[in-house]
């Protein structure tokens, strides 16, 4: 991980203007930029040589939109800030980008300042992440055969680490620290997204990651229960 002021940034932007004062005023952040009119020009960069360390990422792009090339991306790289550009006020555009992954969301028309201060707050986040170089030094695991590293955000099952966001993170160890409480989807949302445009649908989709990443079978889970009508109730040992 770079400097923070030296971060390079990839701008997905099919607005000129839009996409050269972005440019423009990264830059004199003291960021490096790289420019992108369409999803197939970023994708090409997102698998060049370069290292990017955050996507500024337009929704409304010609041919694939946004939300299509957030997909493919969460496919290939879980852990890179993704901050989606909507000029859609509407709350399902905003829900879907977070369920699809976006670390956040600016609706235009958006104020410098803005968008500067969520910048800095993704790549601090970001960095603090890859920056630990300490290992996983749980003597015994956090369940199953699962490994948490809280210091260094990261997440081991077995001998493999697992690729996890850092919404997907901050839901883990909201459950761990809950161990045995019934939680309700209400609770989730209030205290793992806050004041987002999330919705209840959120959570179980969150919920459902989970357990594809860390259950030994998905469809039968044993550690994220659900306790219908209610919520959810993480159980270390395993429900049998």
């Amino acid at each position: 991980m770079t400097d923070q002021q030296s971060a390079r940034i990839l701008i997905v932007e099919d607005d000129a203007a839009i996409r050269e004062g972005l440019d423009l005023n990264l830059s004199l952040d003291g960021y490096q930029t790289l420019l992108c009119a369409d999803a197939d020009a970023a994708e090409a960069v997102l698998r060049g040589p370069l290292s990017v360390e955050l996507v500024l990422l337009d929704v409304m792009l010609p041919g694939r939109n946004g939300f299509e090339l957030l997909r493919a991306l969460r496919r290939d790289q879980p852990d890179l800030p993704v901050l989606l550009l909507t000029a859609r006020a509407d709350e399902a555009d905003k829900v879907l980008g977070l369920e699809l992954g976006a670390d956040d969301y600016i609706t235009k028309p958006f104020g410098l300042a803005e968008l500067r201060a969520r910048v800095r707050t993704s790549l601090r986040r970001s960095r603090r992440i890859h920056a630990s170089s300490s290992t996983l030094q749980a003597e015994q695991p956090a369940f199953g055969d699962v490994y948490i590293d809280r210091v260094g955000h990261r997440v081991r099952r077995a001998t493999s680490e697992v690729p996890m966001t850092a919404r997907e993170f901050s839901l883990l160890l909201h459950f761990v620290d809950r161990a045995e409480r019934v939680l309700t989807r209400e609770d989730l949302l209030r205290d793992v997204w806050g004041s987002e445009q999330a919705t209840l649908r959120t959570v179980d989709n969150f919920v459902m990651r989970l357990r594809g990443k860390l259950e030994p079978d998905p469809e039968a889970p044993r550690h994220f229960v659900t306790v219908r009508g209610v919520g959810y109730r993480f159980s270390p040992a395993g429900q049998a």
